[in-house]
């Protein structure tokens, strides 16, 4: 599968594509992904991640490349797609708003390999200026959740139920444990709760609380919707 379509490409992409239009097109892509990049950065409420911010700036250019290797040739495009049918993707989903930041750098580095580099440029301008308005008038804000997922680790005698139970109850507008996973030859147990904070809560005091009845023993609060293992 892959000798066949590197093959293709050597045998009739370096024929159609100038070198001049792959560097307009990987440049735009660039372009694109910075800008969106940028306002990632400043719509976002809390620090955001580097890697994802890389990923937002890269990912427009890898798009690029691969629609100017295609073309118009279905076959290419079956063979890249068996290609990409082989990896796996392990990271988790993350926020909607991510998600949407990924689909729009996706699109742009759809218009910039198709050869509309200013067009590309346009519509990610467009819309990053619709993604800064939302973020001022504080649309997004208002319906992000305040759900965390709380890993608390616990000695085997302990009766964790209640022991943290107080604690949850008075830092929380609601708890639900999850799940509880046995380690360190059953000497330990770690418990992922999923909780609704309340708001204004202060973080280290609700850490604080929960190490004087854990035994200060390891605390984990997530801002993701899952933790694995």
């Amino acid at each position: 599968m892959f000798e066949s379509f590197i093959s293709a490409v050597t045998a009739s992409t370096a024929l159609s594509i100038s070198l001049a239009d792959i560097l307009l097109g990987i440049a735009s892509a660039l372009i694109v992904g910075i800008m969106v990049s940028f306002t990632y950065r400043k719509t976002h409420d809390q620090r955001p991640s580097g890697n994802f911010m890389m990923t937002l700036i890269l990912l427009p250019a890898v798009i690029s490349v691969i629609i100017m290797l295609i073309g118009s040739d279905v076959a290419k495009a079956f063979s890249l797609a068996g290609a990409f049918s082989i990896i796996r993707f392990r990271s988790a989903p993350g926020e909607p708003k991510d998600i949407a930041y990924i689909l729009f750098t996706l699109a742009g580095g759809l218009a910039a390999g198709a050869g509309v580099p200013l067009y590309a440029i346009v519509f990610t301008l467009i819309l990053c200026l619709v993604m800064f308005l939302l973020n001022l008038l504080g649309i997004a804000r208002e319906e992000e959740s305040t759900t965390r997922l709380l890993q608390v680790t616990v000695p085997e005698d302990l009766d964790y139920e209640n022991a943290l139970g107080e604690v949850l109850a008075t830092y929380t507008d609601s708890y639900r444990l999850e799940k509880v996973k046995m380690s360190a030859m059953g000497s330990l147990y770690t418990l992922n709760y999923a909780v609704q904070l309340r708001r204004e809560t202060p973080i280290k005091q609700f850490i604080d609380s929960l190490r004087t009845r854990n035994g200060n023993l390891a605390i984990n609060l997530h801002l993701a919707a899952e933790i694995d293992g």
